[in-house]
């Protein structure tokens, strides 16, 4: 998840490649702040009496006749430095080029987190039926957007020199509250980017996907966001000592997920985390934390940002697009997607990520000619703002393209076929087919990326599969080396027909790009031999829900079903010579925790309840499993 580390001072500063080269930098900004801002701390009454602390920065110009919007981040993750002699490093806006715009931004410390008070609530769900004029009182209903139209209306009456206009960003969790303040967005509410928000945390972001945990982030955020606090506090401290050196054998050894609330651990401290074990399927809680479903009625203009190797909240960035397109056909709406890990656009410079090489600082570009423009045009009127629908990075051919839709209109559905002998083609497979299998062992998990790490590694996210594809508990089918270039847009659909000895089972499908020794798009001296399995995408299906995410359901053993489900979409082009893969495992560790593949609850799940099981995938005419695509005509 790594969530922690995607605070707002990281929104303010990017993430140095070395503190030695960004010191004179970061000096150079800090002076600029001092010189250009007038830094004020304030306490924010909103409608049912509880106060939210706000950090604001206005420039100076402003009380000379200059009037400037706002730019606002609100956030859990502090809105600090605390005191109004304490300025940022360097900023004070999320990046130098809106810094060097001069906005008064605004940062606020969430309900709940760090000096506001309050109760803070996981996700908290938005309220129907909110009304912006509300008769004041402790019980008056409250929700991220009233939070956010009672401080905007503060704001607009009590700082000098604005100009009546409001925009909001955030990235990670501040882009959820980004997200959030547009249902009932207050009328000075101007322009709106929530960037890689998190969305829907049981479908596809931080905390599980398709309803399977994921252990290695959760473990590792909740420690240190999870903490009792019974008063507002400028630092929290973490719930235990952490610091694992080969986070696989960490996470075997601590055995069934429960072990996690021993006396070592969490020891039933953190209320988020049991919340997360305690909600097992898509139940109400997770659908009320689900905000697709209160977008609608957007008026603001939004900027949806996400990249194609975030490792968080990658489903958050499309399916917010998504639901604001389909809830509000009206709406200005617009799509980022580039191909930046989790909120690497903030980055100073991003012109490669592991062996990629992009052949520029793309960050830069996205700064430079999305992001500032966008805010400059909607707050300032300066400017123009009219790029196409969607910008999405190829990330098979390392270049930007524009689309009038996302997913684009021109595409059309294409189906490959998993056949004997490890083959996958297009062609359907014949009506005898011996199923493939294998043997699950939750004792001997697949891990999800090669060699030891201590944390989790973005990079799995491209990683080479071949340390994968030696296990005899991963499947692998590829096809033949292409004869033209083949480009995939949008969702994947795994549609796979398996069987399994016990009654439970995950299932991972990874879409894998197989190179040739003439392969491009490396940086110098990391260029990979022939044969590198890129990985391109993957995603997990916990078995259980493959009918009903709210009614789980068992296997029959050794009875073939069907499990169907959706990865989240990409841009990219498969080049002449390359070969498509498909890998198919049921373990993903510790990236996902361990399903005993038995049908019992596994927040609750003893040592004796983790069985091995036959895991059979059928391929034949009647139970052809396969790997849907949309496919851009050539």
């Amino acid at each position: 998840m790594l969530r922690t580390v995607i605070t707002t001072t990281l929104l303010a500063a990017g993430i140095a490649a070395s503190a030695q080269a960004q010191a004179p930098t970061r000096a150079q900004d800090s002076a600029f702040v001092r010189q250009n801002y007038t830094k004020l701390d304030r306490q924010i009454v909103m409608r049912d009496g509880v106060k939210l602390y706000t950090v604001i920065y206005v420039p100076k110009d402003a009380s000379a006749g200059t009037p400037y919007p706002f730019l606002m981040t609100r956030t859990p993750y502090s809105a600090g430095p605390y005191g109004e002699q304490k300025y940022r490093l360097r900023g004070p806006g999320p990046s130098r080029e809106l810094s060097q715009e001069k906005y008064i931004f605004v940062y606020q410390d969430v309900r709940g987190r760090y000096l506001s008070q309050g109760q803070f609530e996981e996700m908290t769900p938005a309220l129907k039926g909110i009304k912006a004029a509300v008769v004041q009182g402790p019980a008056t209903p409250h929700d991220e957007s009233t939070d956010t139209f009672d401080t905007i209306e503060w704001l607009l009456k009590n700082v000098p020199g604005n100009n009546g206009r409001v925009g909001m960003v955030g990235i990670s969790y501040p882009g959820f509250y980004a997200t959030a303040a547009l249902p009932n967005a207050h009328p000075a509410l101007k322009s709106v980017s929530p960037q890689a928000p998190v969305t829907d945390e049981f479908m596809g972001d931080d905390a599980r996907h398709k309803g399977a945990f994921f252990l290695l982030d959760n473990f590792d955020f909740t420690n240190s966001f999870d903490v009792p606090r019974p008063k507002p506090v400028a630092q929290y401290e973490e719930l235990f000592k952490f610091e694992p050196k080969d986070a696989y054998k960490f996470y075997l050894k601590l055995g069934p997920i429960k072990n996690a609330n021993s006396s070592k651990y969490f020891n039933n401290r953190a209320r988020i985390w049991n919340e997360y074990l305690q909600h097992e399927t898509y139940d109400a809680y997770w659908q009320a934390r689900n905000i697709r479903t209160a977008l609608t009625g957007v008026k603001p203009a939004v900027l949806v940002v996400g990249g194609w190797f975030d490792a968080e909240d990658l489903f958050g960035a499309l399916n917010t697009y998504k639901a604001i397109e389909k809830q509000n056909p009206g709406a200005t709406n617009r799509l980022v997607m580039g191909p930046w890990t989790h909120g690497a656009w903030a980055r100073p410079d991003w012109s490669t990520f592991g062996p990629l090489s992009f052949g520029s600082n793309v960050s830069q570009t996205f700064r430079e000619t999305l992001e500032t423009p966008f805010f400059n045009f909607y707050l300032k009127d300066k400017g123009s703002f009219n790029p196409a629908e969607a910008t999405v990075f190829n990330t098979g051919t390392n270049e930007w393209k524009t689309y009038a839709a996302w997913p684009p209109a021109a595409t059309k559905t294409r189906t490959l076929y998993f056949q004997e002998a490890g083959r996958l083609g297009f062609t359907a497979p014949p009506a005898a087919s011996k199923p493939a299998q294998y043997v699950s062992d939750p004792a001997n998990p697949v891990p999800y990326t090669e060699g030891v790490h201590a944390e989790r590694k973005n990079e799995y996210m491209i990683e080479d599969q071949r340390f994968a594809a030696k296990r005899p508990d991963v499947l692998t089918f590829q096809t033949e080396p292409l004869t033209e270039d083949l480009t995939l847009a949008g969702p994947l659909t795994a549609d796979l027909f398996v069987s399994t000895s016990g009654t439970d089972a995950d299932f991972i499908v990874k879409v894998i790009d197989v190179l040739p020794a003439n392969a491009t798009g490396f940086a110098p001296g990391k260029k990979p031999t022939a044969g590198y399995q890129r990985l391109v995408r993957a995603e997990v299906m916990r078995g259980r829900f493959r009918n009903s995410f709210t009614q789980p359901e068992a296997f029959k053993p050794n009875q073939p079903t069907e499990v169907k489900y959706e990865l989240p979409d990409v841009l990219h082009t498969f080049r002449k010579g390359h070969r498509l893969m498909v890998q198919v495992q049921s373990t993903w560790f510790p990236l996902v925790d361990r399903n005993p593949q038995k049908f019992v609850p596994i927040a609750k799940a003893e040592a004796k309840d983790f069985q091995k099981a036959t895991i059979r995938l059928y391929h034949d005419a009647k139970q052809a499993s396969a790997v849907r695509v949309q496919v851009v005509a050539p």
